[in-house]
């Protein structure tokens, strides 16, 4: 409870000093997903002359709670079936500063705290995007992004870009090839969506956020070491991304052994009209090199030796995972958008570095309050179904332990998600977020759940930009 008050601390003292920059700046900022800016979509909204720095911030508290529900067995990775009250913040400075006229400097120190349900086990589509997979509480220091990005141009024609999060206002050749190096989360330029890609003003759980089966590179935190380089026109772009995976799963060191385990992303996206609304198609895949397990082997061996079968002893560097995804976002009305995300890997392998999901369907619907005379308020639903392989469901049936998940057997049925969720704005960069979701057979296991999980999200941000002529 401690963490949650000072949480509410900031995020009441913050507003005030957060108006006046917005003042002395002209104008109030937009909540933007700051990782579709670092990402180079289009934007058209007009900038007087190129910025040489900016420097943003963000808070945001999510507190959320689940009761009791229908659990006739629990495993050392099972949600428990009492109440749990649970609270994650994290802040974030967003820095950049412009190096010559197409190379930027992005520097995001971060602090983040909290604890998860049950240490976030027990749920393959967990409820909090926004909480690290740590085992205290305690905020910590780190650097979220420390990456130099350039833009060669060719072609002729420029964009106008404003001011945001990882992105200076100016002009950008809208014919590019970009190259991004440094650390960054990969989500931050592969499988975005206008209408949700970020837990801190969007929906929140894991599954809806990103592909949920999508298993990309990244520490503990998210966060990984790599290059991405992106070819972008008018109407498409293509994407290639390597990046370091952890040392062990969920880990929080990385594998030196770059040249044999490594995580690769690929990802094409064709931006189109229908009539005068606008529409994005990507296409991903991915191909995965950790020291990793195989849920076959595990069963096997634990077969032969007449034990648990434990997919952490069969671990060996180099194994490969791999899967595709399809994403879709389209604009129905200029306040209403729906959004579709299907998800696959091949499941043999185990997860390593995000959630134990091998098949994914999701979509929704997202609706601004225009018509009801708050334009920046947002209302919007979906719903998610997630499922496992057969070798990973036998593996869990034995059993066997993974990653987040394990009741020690299983009934095996599909994990759905439903989520909704109102997002207010209180004042200029202040918002404030209802969320509930209904979660059903949780980690895949028809004889546990359903459960309710309601939630409170408040989120800042406000920007600092150079004064004209600085």
């Amino acid at each position: 409870m401690t963490l949650w008050k000072l949480a509410l601390m900031a995020m009441v003292l913050l507003p005030a000093s957060m108006a006046q920059a917005q003042q002395t700046d002209g104008q109030a900022t937009t909540p933007t997903d700051g990782r579709a800016a670092a990402a180079g979509a289009p934007n058209s909204a007009p900038a007087e002359e190129p910025e040489r720095w900016n420097l943003y911030f963000q808070a945001t508290s999510i507190g959320d709670s689940h009761g009791t529900f229908t659990s006739p067995y629990t495993g050392p990775l099972s949600l428990q079936d009492y109440p749990e009250r649970d609270v994650s913040l994290t802040t974030t400075l967003f820095f950049a500063a412009r190096l010559s006229a197409n190379t930027q400097l992005v520097f995001d120190p971060e602090i983040a705290g909290g604890k998860g349900f049950s240490g976030v086990d027990g749920i393959a589509n967990p409820p909090n995007g926004e909480l690290p997979r740590v085992a205290t509480a305690t905020p910590k220091p780190y650097i979220a992004h420390l990456f130099v990005a350039h833009d060669f141009a060719f072609g002729t024609g420029n964009e106008k870009v404003e001011s945001d999060v990882n992105q200076l206002a100016g002009e950008r050749p809208v014919n590019r090839y970009s190259i991004y190096a440094g650390r960054f989360s990969v989500t931050d330029y592969f499988d975005n969506n206008e209408y949700t890609h970020d837990p801190r003003e969007q929906f929140m759980a894991w599954g809806v956020m990103y592909s949920g089966a999508w298993d990309y590179p990244a520490d503990t935190r998210g966060y990984t070491w790599g290059l991405v380089q992106e070819l972008h026109t008018r109407h498409w772009a293509f994407r290639y991304g390597i990046a370091a995976e952890p040392r062990v799963a969920n880990g929080s060191q990385f594998d030196r052994r770059l040249f044999r385990d490594h995580g690769q992303t690929f990802e094409a996206e064709r931006r189109y009209s229908l009539g005068d609304h606008a529409g994005t198609l990507r296409l991903l895949g991915y191909a995965n090199r950790a020291d990793a397990g195989n849920y076959a082997t595990a069963l096997r061996l634990g077969a032969e030796a007449g034990t648990t079968p434990d997919v952490v002893a069969t671990r060996r560097p180099g194994t490969l995972k791999y899967g595709m995804g399809v994403n879709l976002e389209q604009e129905i009305t200029l306040d209403v958008g729906v959004f579709m995300r299907l998800g696959w890997n091949d499941g043999k392998t185990e997860s390593f570095a995000f959630t134990a999901i091998d098949r994914l369907a999701t979509g929704g619907l997202s609706v601004k309050g225009t018509r009801w005379k708050r334009k920046s308020d947002v209302v919007a639903t979906s719903i998610t179904a997630s499922g496992i392989s057969g070798v990973h469901a036998l593996y869990l049936a034995r059993g066997g332990l993974d990653f987040l998940i394990g009741d020690g057997r299983l009934n095996y049925a599909p994990e759905y998600v439903w989520e909704s969720y109102y997002s207010a704005r209180i004042c200029p960069g202040l918002y404030a977020t209802f969320d509930l979701q209904h979660d059903t057979n949780l980690a895949f296991n028809h004889d546990r759940g359903p459960v309710w999980i309601p939630a409170i999200r408040l989120h800042m941000e406000f920007g600092l930009k150079p004064l004209k002529g600085e």
